[in-house]
């Protein structure tokens, strides 16, 4: 059975993005986060997306045709191409990328299928999708890189209202001041 995974880049005061859907401040500049976030990220073969990720990631379904990129950059780029993503989206009728599905609500027992048909764990972003399965308690890890900004206000990473037992998984460092962090649900509000 696969593990659904919320995983956002978030402020060290806890937001995905600003007041004003701000979110340049997580954009990493160390290198070594940079090949941390990109070769971490590049594991999930399904991911779940609210509308606004989705329309953040499409970058991706293009960025091997653009001059410059690196190695590791074509490497992300393909593999996010090649895998499973599942949009949720009112507004959104057709998909602009390859391998993707446009669903218009989040129904917990389809994701509680997908979980039971995949034999790899499933990647969840966007706070207000992830909101939705922590609320029905299909969330079962929590994967956060905290960059060193605090930003005063914008969309909360975690929703209100829940409460989880965790447990530390993995912590990692880096020189830059940001830290990434797992965390495995023990505990969830249904």
């Amino acid at each position: 059975m696969a593990k659904l995974i919320y995983m956002m880049n978030i402020s060290f005061d806890g937001y995905t993005q600003d007041e004003h859907g701000d979110f340049t401040f997580t954009a990493p500049i160390d290198p070594a986060v940079h090949t941390f976030i990109f070769q971490h990220a590049s594991s999930f073969r399904t991911l779940l997306y609210g509308r606004k990720v989705y329309e953040t990631m499409l970058y991706w379904e293009t960025a091997h045709t653009l001059p410059d990129q690196t190695p590791l950059e074509i490497g992300f780029a393909r593999k996010w191409q090649a895998a499973e993503k599942i949009v949720y989206s009112k507004t959104l009728t057709e998909p602009h990328s390859a391998n993707t599905t446009i669903t218009q609500s989040f129904e917990p027992e389809a994701i509680r299928n997908l979980k039971a048909n995949r034999n790899h764990d499933i990647a969840i972003a966007g706070p207000e999708l992830a909101a939705q399965a922590i609320h029905a308690g299909l969330v079962d890890e929590l994967q956060m890189r905290i960059c060193p900004a605090i930003i005063g206000g914008g969309t909360r990473f975690f929703p209100t209202g829940v409460r989880l037992d965790l447990q530390l998984i993995e912590d990692r460092q880096f020189r830059n001041g940001e830290i990434f962090l797992r965390y495995a649900v023990n505990n969830q509000s249904k």
